[in-house]
Order: C-alpha cells, then sequence, then structure tokens
C-alpha cells in the first residue's frame, strides 16, 4: 500500500471522525430544545393563573431579549448589529409583528381558554399549514399523495375538537361559544407560525442577531399592546418568574439549542425527526404537572397530526 492511499484513508477516517463529533453535539442541542419545549404546555397554563396572556408576553419577549444579546455577546456577533440596513430593520418589524407578538398573543389566548393538552396538540398541525402556504407564496405544487397526509392530519384536528368522550358533559352553549374560540385561536397560532417560518427562510441575514432584532420588535409591539388595553402593571413574584421561565427556555435559549443542533447535525433528517417527541413528553408533564386527564381523543389526535406530517415530509423527499 503506497503512502498516497494510506494519506487518503486518513483524511477519510479523520471525515468520519470529525463528523460523528459533530453529530453528537447536534442530538445534545437537540434533545437540549426538545426537553425546554416539552415543558411549555404545563409552563403556560400554570403561568396563565397569575398573569394575561399580553402581560406574560411582555415580561418573557423582554427575557428572550436579554438571552439572546448575551448569546450574540458571547459569539463576539453583537458588530452585526451595528451593520443594520434599513431593509434588515423593516424585516424585523415584519418578522417580529408575526413572532413573537402575533403568534404568541394568540397562542397564550389559546391556552387560557382550552386545556393544556388541546391547545398544545392542536398549535402542531403548522407543518401542515406550512405545506399549504408554500403553494401560493413559494409556487410549490401538491400531490395527492400529500393532500392525502394533509387530510390524516387535519383528521387529528377534528377529533381533537370534538372529544368524542366529553360530549355529553359540553352541554353549556357559553362553553362550546369558549371552546370554539379557543380551536380557532389555537389553530391559528399554527397558521401564524407557518408565515413566519416561510418568510424567515427568505431572510438571509445572521440567525441570532435576527432573531434578537425580531424579538425586540416583538417586544415592543406587545408593550403598546399592553398601554393600549390597560394591563400595563407591576406581576406578583410567581408571575414574574412564570415569565423568566418561559423567556429563556421557550422564546430565547432554547430557539439557539436548536439553531445549534441543525448547525452541527450531518443532514437536518437527523435531528428533525426528534421534535415530534416533544409533544409526547409534554402530555406526560401536563398529566403530572397540571393534573389534566389525558384524553384518550388528545392521544390518538396527536398521532393522527404527526403521522401525516412524517407522511407529508417522506413524499417530499
Amino acid at each position: 500500500m503506497d503512502w498516497m492511499t494510506k494519506l487518503d484513508k486518513f483524511s477519510n477516517f479523520k471525515y468520519l471522525s470529525n463528523a460523528m463529533k459533530s453529530q453528537k453535539k447536534a442530538y445534545i442541542f437537540a434533545l437540549l430544545a426538545v426537553a425546554c419545549w416539552s415543558t411549555i404546555g404545563s409552563a403556560f397554563k400554570i403561568s396563565l393563573q397569575f398573569l394575561e396572556p399580553v402581560s406574560l408576553l411582555l415580561i418573557s419577549s423582554f427575557v428572550a431579549c436579554l438571552v439572546l444579546i448575551f448569546v450574540l455577546a458571547v459569539q463576539k456577533k453583537i458588530r452585526l448589529l451595528r451593520e443594520l440596513s434599513l431593509k434588515d430593520l423593516r424585516n424585523s418589524a415584519i418578522l417580529g409583528f408575526l413572532n413573537p407578538f402575533l403568534y404568541y398573543v394568540v397562542l397564550l389566548e389559546a391556552y387560557d381558554i382550552l386545556k393544556a393538552q388541546e391547545a398544545g396538540t392542536l398549535n402542531y398541525i403548522w407543518p401542515v399549514f406550512l405545506v399549504l402556504l408554500s403553494i401560493p407564496i413559494l409556487g410549490q405544487r401538491i400531490s395527492l399523495k400529500s393532500i392525502a397526509a394533509i387530510v390524516i392530519s387535519f383528521s387529528g384536528i377534528i377529533l381533537i375538537s370534538l372529544h368524542p368522550e366529553t360530549l355529553t358533559e359540553r352541554i353549556s352553549p357559553r362553553f362550546d361559544y369558549l371552546r370554539i374560540k379557543g380551536i380557532v385561536l389555537a389553530v391559528g397560532s399554527a397558521l401564524f407560525w407557518a408565515l413566519y417560518w416561510i418568510y424567515n427562510l427568505k431572510d438571509r441575514r445572521e440567525t441570532v442577531s435576527k432573531l434578537f432584532l425580531n424579538f425586540v420588535f416583538g417586544f415592543i409591539y406587545t408593550f403598546l399592546l399592553t398601554l393600549f388595553t390597560g394591563n400595563l402593571q407591576l406581576p406578583s413574584w410567581h408571575g414574574t418568574l412564570c415569565g423568566i421561565y418561559i423567556g429563556i427556555f421557550e422564546m430565547g435559549l432554547t430557539f439557539v439549542f436548536w439553531l445549534f443542533a441543525l448547525q452541527y447535525s450531518v443532514t437536518t433528517a437527523k435531528v428533525s425527526n426528534l421534535i415530534y417527541l416533544s409533544p409526547f413528553l409534554s402530555l406526560i408533564l401536563i398529566h403530572f404537572v397540571v393534573g389534566e386527564v389525558i384524553l384518550i381523543s388528545t392521544l390518538i389526535g396527536l398521532a393522527l397530526i404527526i403521522a401525516g406530517i412524517i407522511l407529508q415530509q417522506y413524499l417530499r423527499r
């Protein structure tokens, strides 16, 4: 064996070794993100006992800004904020309106009305909206098989919305009205998130600095809404702690974990499917922490939603 062959083998081994180390980091960051997101359904429901949805968003979005500016400082990327153009500010003003402002205002209102298992599960329909919106916005085509996959996911929404086990208990017209409103809000939040995701992909700026600026605008919008609705007040220490927790582990640090996971992964497919652990872990926490009885229709509905999403991804590949 000549020295060139040995060198090629050593190079291949070194490449594979580095790839394995990188993929290991990707799995660690992905699992950290999944673990954090799994607590959010419980955290939202508990937090809303102490704060109104807009007040909760005001505190948590401010905390997320602090977390993201800290991450930028550690990465030595604060200089990027001095290089912003008017176009960058305009894009962040639009993206920040979609997320965190509109998305979380609507989602938190849904959590305030529905059970945590319902609001959280219905919100996971966003990848289906992503496919549907990509047709008019990105000009993508959709096959009959993809339509079938979407129907499977939407059947999960219908099942969770109806909850056949509890139909005999729901006799109050007001309860039904509030329930319908909560379902529309939960599904609507998924629509807003899908819109944000599509337009965010078109924005090629550095990710963390872009995310920070989006949250700055989101905080400004939330502050203005708080002034307009007259909800600006000092929260209790319970509410403050809840807002800090959500600002760190839902809005700020967890997004960074997920971005690092995608960055280190050899392919996005290797970590992207781990995200589907989150709703099932979330249901376990909702049961033990919040005390909700997890209904069979919630589990089946969630399984249908995720089955349709995974089938859709498989068909697109």
